[in-house]
């Protein structure tokens, strides 16, 4: 091999290296951003009921047609009891509760983890899953939440509904954390939970 192969061999291989990288750079933020929670939450103005105004596709809320909240009460011994509920195609009320704690961050986090296990397991590590407020406007009104991995997301507001301005907002924040706004599916809010 003649040395102006060998150099035109080496140049291709550089300029490949350079495009992969631009690529990566270019948008794909996904590849280079991580996820980061709300650096610090008031959990007593966090706490509350909050309605599901969007979701990604998930195997857990498979049964959900409509009217989707998360119910969260404050423990004295610094936990959040988590109680979601949901209304089935045909008419029906389902709910689920489990528990939240801090993930050991200090206390303002934003990180939480969260279980539905049944209490006698709740010792098993694995059964506790990433919980991370991602997206939390000044006032509480709305918020968007996921984990490290971006296979889970969910937007959430104080109110049945969250007006369009404010749901481009949480999009546009959640964008710039990587995530895949075109995969969220809606959640049609008809009624009040009983």
């Amino acid at each position: 091999m003649n040395t102006v192969t060998r150099w035109i061999g080496a140049a291709m291989v550089g300029l490949s290296m350079v495009a992969a990288v631009a690529w990566a750079q270019s948008g794909q933020e996904s590849l280079t951003t991580r996820v980061r929670p709300v650096p610090k939450i008031d959990k007593e103005r966090y706490v509350g009921t909050w309605y599901e105004i969007a979701r990604y596709p998930n195997f857990f809320e498979r049964k959900c047609a409509s009217d989707v909240t998360a119910d969260y009460v404050a423990r004295a011994d610094g936990r959040i009891d988590v109680t979601n509920k949901c209304r089935k195609e045909d008419g029906t009320w389902v709910s689920d509760t489990g528990l939240a704690r801090t993930d050991g961050q200090g206390t303002g986090t934003a990180r939480f983890k969260v279980t539905f296990a049944p209490d006698w397991l709740r010792w098993i590590p694995w059964l506790w899953a990433n919980y991370w407020v991602i997206v939390l406007d000044g006032d509480y009104q709305f918020a968007a939440v996921g984990e490290p991995s971006r296979e889970y997301l969910w937007i959430f507001s104080r109110t049945p509904t969250l007006d369009e301005n404010a749901l481009n907002q949480v999009r546009a924040q959640l964008r710039k954390q990587g995530y895949d706004t075109d995969k969220l599916v809606l959640t049609p809010q008809k009624a009040s939970v009983p």
